[in-house]
């Protein structure tokens, strides 16, 4: 009913920006919240940044100061600006939203994810 499309991953020397966007589609209600995880090989996966009802934004003490979160509502998506990248970024990273559908019922849905690579 509802799906999630990343993009903007790629590979990307320390010290460069990348942008991330995420769109939502289908049978879609609202969306309350949106969310960029990561997940590096061998480690947990962690969340990144989010954005909640009113606007409120989250960060990682890890990318505080870097990453940018922001949503345009109209197209439904929600974009990670990533700057001063650093290898330590390097993961897959993947959107997640909290949505009501058009028939009222709530869930969680996952992109696929999209690959970040950070060269040192």
């Amino acid at each position: 009913q509802v799906q999630l499309v990343e993009s903007g991953g790629g590979l990307v020397q320390a010290g460069g920006s990348l942008r991330l966007s995420c769109t939502a589609s289908g049978s879609i209600f609202s969306i309350h919240h949106m969310y960029w995880y990561r997940q590096a090989p061998g480690k947990q996966r962690e969340l990144v940044a989010a954005i909640i009802i009113g606007g409120s934004i989250n960060y990682a003490d890890s990318v505080k100061g870097r990453f940018t979160l922001s949503r345009d509502n109209a197209k439904n998506t929600v974009y990670l600006q990533m700057n001063s990248l650093k290898p330590e970024d390097t993961a897959v990273y993947y959107c997640s939203a909290d949505v009501t559908d058009m028939t009222g019922r709530w869930a969680s849905y996952w992109g696929q994810g999209t690959q970040v690579t950070v060269s040192s």
